[in-house]
């Protein structure tokens, strides 16, 4: 990673300067420049340094930048400059960037596999079972398998779980409602998942006005936990329904998932309460089953309790939680693990966290759990997306009116176009990418964090930071080879104009940006690479001719490694690319 060989060239040359620094506790502080003129790189550890060296920080800076200028004998550097209080400011050579491409070409993969595997658990979509997917599991999905296609990408072990809601007391009343009036859904072949959430709709209206019915349900819990063979029946046919309505979302988006609900857990559930009982961490709250973990308070600054069991003996989602996390690290072995939701529930998997850390489950030092939140999906009232009803957005609905419009704004750009090649199938299938690729865009190119507003006609510009402006540029690319007649031979990467040398530099980048979202998983850091590297594309296309010029052949390699690096970054993201468009 070119980050860290300027970084050990920065250490080399404090250490040299400074005896007394200890190199295992030196930490050094490189990062890459916001400006052009404060050169490629700047290292800032001169000034945090003043006080344990007794030096001002330009005195300090002025000993590191002669020993860097001594040891550049490889031309690394092409220039080091002290600037302001001692910020040193490194400018890498055109050769140096040169090399550094050329290597990153002969690889097989832009970024190269780690050498330290580690089983990544990741927890995404999630929808619950008889239920619409709606605008709000985009997020989940679309997030969580981007941050598993980085990790894949770089070699590790991912094991992606759906868990899925498909337990409880919702499916005793919806389970008592098809008893007692819709028992032909059962036997039902072509039964629909809009069948069930009008079902349950029906069964909540009657539980929650009928005592009886209440009671019933109620009973239909027991009878689905004591494994009643016609009971058992019928929550499988709710589950196959919902799970064939939610495949069509997922082949849509193209996500592969391993499902894993909430009923798989349940045989854990009783064992776990049991465990944390004998380690006397159970502490009994109006009748309830509670763990209290230091630091978490309600707003009168009472102790905040982690309720596993309720004063019925009922379990809730935080008992299956603990289960999870438990069966994850201690059955599972994961090295890490990720949880992908909406911000709401950020204190829930906080509270979660340390409950399974004072159970002795997870151990921070060797297992990392991270809670990956994102906010709201809005429309363009800045209020919660929802239909012109009012009704919740049903995810196939908006995916497939995605593909709808981008099939019109590609049949508007092609209508009356001499150099239009493209037939109406090539229109339907890019079309069908397109779409698709816009809407994941759209949600990843957002600081998760945030609420954004969903807007086709933001999302599919081919203007700007949109999934179509980048599948353009890489299409550019491949118009380049197409109109290069005869058989084209890549050169050595040789790095002259400004445009080329920037576009060297970004490419090379490439890997300190990955390594940065596997930390602080913040996918949006990738769209920003990409999109300027479309842009550093861009500009070395406008300055520097590929066709018929006298370094053809070393451009088109530097031409390829973009489209590389674009198709890789794409991919990670989830989205497809197409050569024509």
């Amino acid at each position: 990673m070119l980050i860290q060989q300027i970084e050990n060239k920065c250490k080399d040359a404090f250490i040299d300067a400074f005896e007394t620094l200890d190199r295992s506790e030196f930490s050094i502080e490189v990062t890459r420049s916001t400006k052009a003129n404060f050169g490629h790189y700047q290292c800032n550890s001169a000034m945090k340094l003043t006080k344990l060296l007794n030096m001002p920080p330009r005195d300090i800076a002025s000993k590191v930048v002669a020993n860097l200028e001594k040891n550049n004998k490889d031309g690394f550097l092409e220039k080091c400059e002290i600037a302001g209080p001692g910020f040193i400011n490194l400018t890498l050579s055109n050769e140096a960037i040169s090399n550094l491409c050329q290597n990153i070409a002969n690889e097989p993969q832009t970024v190269a596999k780690t050498n330290k595997v580690q089983k990544i658990t990741i927890d995404l979509s999630s929808p619950n079972t008889a239920k619409e997917m709606h605008v709000g599991h985009l997020r989940s999905t679309i997030i969580g398998d981007s941050l598993a296609r980085l990790f894949e990408y770089l070699g590790h072990y991912v094991l992606r779980l759906n868990h899925i809601g498909d337990w409880g007391t919702s499916f005793g009343m919806l389970i008592a409602y098809i008893k007692a009036f819709a028992p032909q859904i059962v036997s039902d072949k072509k039964a629909t998942l809009t069948q069930l959430v009008n079902l349950y709709k029906e069964a909540k209206k009657r539980f929650d006005e009928n005592e009886d019915f209440k009671k019933e349900s109620q009973l239909m819990v027991v009878s689905l936990q004591s494994h009643d063979k016609e009971t058992l029946a019928i929550w499988e046919m709710i589950c196959e329904i919902s799970r064939k309505a939610y495949q069509e979302i997922y082949d849509l988006l193209d996500i592969k998932l391993v499902e894993r609900g909430e009923s798989f857990y349940q045989p854990y559930l009783a064992d776990t309460i049991k465990d944390l009982e004998n380690k006397g961490l159970i502490k009994i709250s109006d009748g309830a089953k509670c763990l209290f973990l230091d630091g978490f308070v309600n707003r009168e600054g009472e102790p905040l309790p982690f309720m596993l069991q309720k004063s019925d003996g009922a379990y809730n989602y935080s008992t299956t939680d603990m289960a999870s996390i438990r069966h994850r690290i201690v059955d599972e072995k994961s090295d890490r693990l990720i949880y992908v939701t909406d911000a709401g529930q950020a204190t829930h998997f906080a509270m979660l966290f340390k409950a399974a850390e004072v159970a002795g489950y997870l151990d921070p030092s060797k297992v990392r759990a991270d809670h990956v939140p994102f906010g709201l999906v809005l429309g363009p009232d800045g209020k919660k997306f929802k239909t012109r009803s009012g009704e919740t957005e049903r995810l196939i609905d908006l995916l497939d009116s995605a593909i709808q419009k981008a099939n019109e704004i590609l049949i508007a750009r092609t209508k009356d176009k001499e150099s239009n090649t493209l037939s109406e199938q090539d229109i339907k299938e890019i079309a069908h990418v397109l779409g698709i690729n816009a809407v994941k865009y759209a949600d990843l190119v957002c600081n998760r964090t945030h609420d954004y507003v969903f807007s086709y006609d933001k999302m599919l510009r081919f203007e700007g930071n949109t999934a179509a402006f980048l599948m353009y540029s890489y299409v550019r690319i491949h118009g380049i080879k197409r109109k290069i007649q005869g058989e084209i031979k890549l050169a050595n990467i040789d790095l002259a104009h400004e445009s080329e040398v920037a576009l060297g530099l970004h490419l090379c980048q490439f890997a300190e940006i990955l390594a940065s979202i596997c930390d602080d998983l913040m996918p949006n850091r990738l769209c920003e690479y990409l999109f300027e590297l479309a842009e550093k594309f861009n500009a070395f296309f406008r300055d520097c001719r590929v066709e018929g010029a006298p370094e053809q052949n070393q451009r088109l390699a530097l031409c390829e490694l973009t489209a590389r690096v674009l198709k890789e970054g794409l991919t990670i993201l989830g989205l497809n690319t197409v050569t024509k468009m």
